[in-house]
Protein backbone atom coordinates (compact mmCIF):
# COMPACT_ATOMS: atom_id res chain seq x y z
CA UNK A 1 0.00 0.00 0.00
CA UNK A 2 1.26 3.53 -0.75
CA UNK A 3 0.72 6.86 0.98
CA UNK A 4 -2.69 8.19 0.01
CA UNK A 5 -5.29 10.87 0.51
CA UNK A 6 -8.88 9.77 1.18
CA UNK A 7 -11.81 12.13 0.62
CA UNK A 8 -14.99 11.40 2.56
CA UNK A 9 -18.18 13.07 3.71
CA UNK A 10 -18.63 13.54 7.46
CA UNK A 11 -21.85 13.30 9.48
CA UNK A 12 -22.50 17.02 8.99
CA UNK A 13 -22.35 16.59 5.21
CA UNK A 14 -18.98 18.33 4.82
CA UNK A 15 -16.14 16.96 2.70
CA UNK A 16 -12.93 16.12 4.52
CA UNK A 17 -9.74 14.32 3.66
CA UNK A 18 -7.20 12.33 5.59
CA UNK A 19 -3.67 11.25 4.71
CA UNK A 20 -2.73 7.64 5.37
CA UNK A 21 0.68 5.98 5.64
CA UNK A 22 1.43 2.72 3.81
CA UNK A 23 0.61 0.77 7.01
CA UNK A 24 -2.89 2.32 7.06
CA UNK A 25 -2.20 4.73 9.94
CA UNK A 26 -3.94 8.09 9.68
CA UNK A 27 -1.22 10.75 9.69
CA UNK A 28 -3.42 13.86 9.52
CA UNK A 29 -6.92 14.98 8.64
CA UNK A 30 -8.42 18.16 7.26
CA UNK A 31 -11.08 20.59 8.30
CA UNK A 32 -14.52 20.33 6.71
CA UNK A 33 -15.20 21.79 3.26
CA UNK A 34 -18.61 22.66 1.81
CA UNK A 35 -17.61 21.37 -1.63
CA UNK A 36 -15.66 18.34 -2.78
CA UNK A 37 -13.67 20.50 -5.22
CA UNK A 38 -12.41 22.64 -2.35
CA UNK A 39 -11.07 19.55 -0.59
CA UNK A 40 -9.43 18.37 -3.83
CA UNK A 41 -7.90 21.81 -4.39
CA UNK A 42 -6.35 21.76 -0.92
CA UNK A 43 -4.89 18.31 -1.53
CA UNK A 44 -3.36 19.54 -4.82
CA UNK A 45 -1.89 22.56 -3.01
CA UNK A 46 -0.34 20.34 -0.31
CA UNK A 47 1.21 18.08 -2.95
CA UNK A 48 2.56 21.08 -4.88
CA UNK A 49 4.08 22.91 -1.90
CA UNK A 50 5.10 20.24 0.62
CA UNK A 51 8.64 19.90 -0.74
CA UNK A 52 9.29 23.59 -0.08
CA UNK A 53 7.78 23.61 3.41
CA UNK A 54 9.96 24.62 6.34
CA UNK A 55 9.89 23.16 9.83
CA UNK A 56 9.07 25.77 12.46
CA UNK A 57 9.84 24.14 15.81
CA UNK A 58 7.82 26.15 18.30
CA UNK A 59 9.21 24.11 21.21
CA UNK A 60 12.68 25.61 20.86
CA UNK A 61 13.85 27.82 23.70
CA UNK A 62 14.82 31.33 22.52
CA UNK A 63 18.60 31.94 22.57
CA UNK A 64 18.39 34.61 25.33
CA UNK A 65 16.37 32.31 27.58
CA UNK A 66 18.77 29.42 26.96
CA UNK A 67 21.79 31.59 27.88
CA UNK A 68 20.11 32.78 31.10
CA UNK A 69 19.27 29.20 32.07
CA UNK A 70 22.84 28.11 31.40
CA UNK A 71 24.25 30.96 33.55
CA UNK A 72 21.83 30.16 36.36
CA UNK A 73 22.98 26.52 36.32
CA UNK A 74 26.63 27.54 36.59
CA UNK A 75 25.94 29.72 39.64
CA UNK A 76 24.53 26.76 41.60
Amino acid sequence: MAYKFEIYKDKAGEFRFRFRAPNGEKMFASEGYAGKESAKSTIKSIIKHVGKAELDDLTKVPAKTAKKAKKAKKKK
